[in-house]
């Protein structure tokens, strides 16, 4: 079942992004299906969170997907190179983002080998948001896909993330963000998720 927009634009993003571990984040790229449970995420908590691309209000040509309604895409370059994904949260021009930073593969593991190239996936082949995005087909042209809409035509792309599975708190670790040192303060905030 795909998670409603019910459950995105709630207020909290630190909650929503310990709620996304466990759930289950679907991909149809170029007519290939693949899956992967949520196993890592980060909130970003907008205009105040000096780590958001959206702290102190800023509007650009790639942040202003941010700023639309919760359970849309926002997927953006890193480096030039590494297209991240994450999944704008709350109301409309309150631009709150959860990163999704690992998971754990479920289906299509063939094409998620084809498209990394490897015969065979080790232990770290889905933590990291770049090889998430690189093993799933995602890449940042899929910025501003709302995620309740998927297309009847199957070469259109589609991403979209399923009830899955609960993980109990104790069974959840929080600590700080990862290279953000920039945000000060901020940087110390237990925004990070992962499963045990």
């Amino acid at each position: 079942m795909i998670l409603p927009r019910e459950f995105y634009i709630r207020t909290d993003v630190v909650e929503i992004a310990r709620e996304l571990l466990g759930k289950l984040l679907v991909t149809r790229i170029d007519g290939v299906f693949t899956s992967g449970l949520i196993t890592e995420t980060e909130a970003y908590a907008g205009v105040t969170d000096r780590a958001s691309h959206a702290y102190e209000g800023r509007r650009s040509a790639r942040t202003e997907v941010m700023y639309r309604i919760g359970g849309t895409a926002y997927v953006y370059l890193c480096y030039g190179i590494h297209s991240l994904f994450n999944v704008v949260t709350n109301d409309v021009d309150i631009p709150h983002a959860v990163l999704i930073r690992g998971i754990r593969p479920v289906d299509g593991m063939e094409q998620m080998l084809q498209r990394t190239g490897k015969k065979k996936a080790r232990k770290d082949f889905a933590n990291g948001p770049g090889k998430i995005s690189k093993i799933l087909g995602i890449n940042f042209q899929h910025t501003g896909l709302d995620l309740m809409t998927l297309s009847r035509e199957k070469r259109k792309p589609a991403i979209w993330i399923e009830t899955g599975e609960t993980i109990s708190t104790t069974g959840i670790i929080s600590s700080s963000r990862i290279g953000i040192n920039y945000a000060e303060e901020d940087a110390k905030l237990l925004y990070r998720f992962l499963v045990k």
